[in-house]
């Protein structure tokens, strides 16, 4: 029975976990540790993550919310994203690194468009919420949990 204690612990990796990891995630770059440590929360996206809060603990998305516009789609294209039901936790992640890198950067036109970016995620994670994430026809595509749980993380309205 020691041995046993003994072998789990010599064998568990501390950089495999973090604080603000979920039980199924792994501490990668990618992971909210590395996503919240490496970068500075942009003002921007703080906001964002609180008025999504406290509209989701207000309304619970019971009325179904519009999806996104043919302009707001090819705003998602001109950067490569897809939309957030086709978009994976990994480039999530990532999408969520580089919006955060944009937001402070010097280029006006580059901050104008990750803050637009971010509402056009957020538009479409009430949508994706409103319709009991009924649309959502794959497990492999579940960054619009990646994107939910970083707007909580990051919202001085979290629980």
């Amino acid at each position: 029975m020691l041995e046993d204690v003994i072998e789990r612990k010599s064998n568990f990796d501390l950089t495999s976990k973090s604080a603000f990891s979920r039980e199924d995630e792994v501490f990668t770059s990618r992971s909210y540790a590395a996503l919240l440590a490496k970068n500075i929360i942009p003002y921007s996206h703080r906001k964002i993550a609180d008025n999504y809060v406290i509209i989701k603990r207000v309304f619970k998305f019971q009325a179904v919310m519009p999806r996104i516009t043919n302009i707001e789609r090819a705003l998602l294209a001109k950067y490569d994203f897809n939309t957030l039901e086709y978009t994976t936790v990994k480039q999530m992640y990532e999408e969520l690194a580089l919006l955060q890198q944009w937001a402070v950067s010097g280029d006006e036109t580059l901050k104008k468009d990750a803050d637009a970016l971010l509402e056009i995620r957020t538009k479409e994670l009430k949508f994706i919420v409103a319709n009991s994430y009924a649309n959502i026809s794959n497990e492999i595509y579940k960054g619009y949990i990646a994107l939910e749980n970083y707007f909580q993380e990051i919202s001085k309205y979290n629980d």
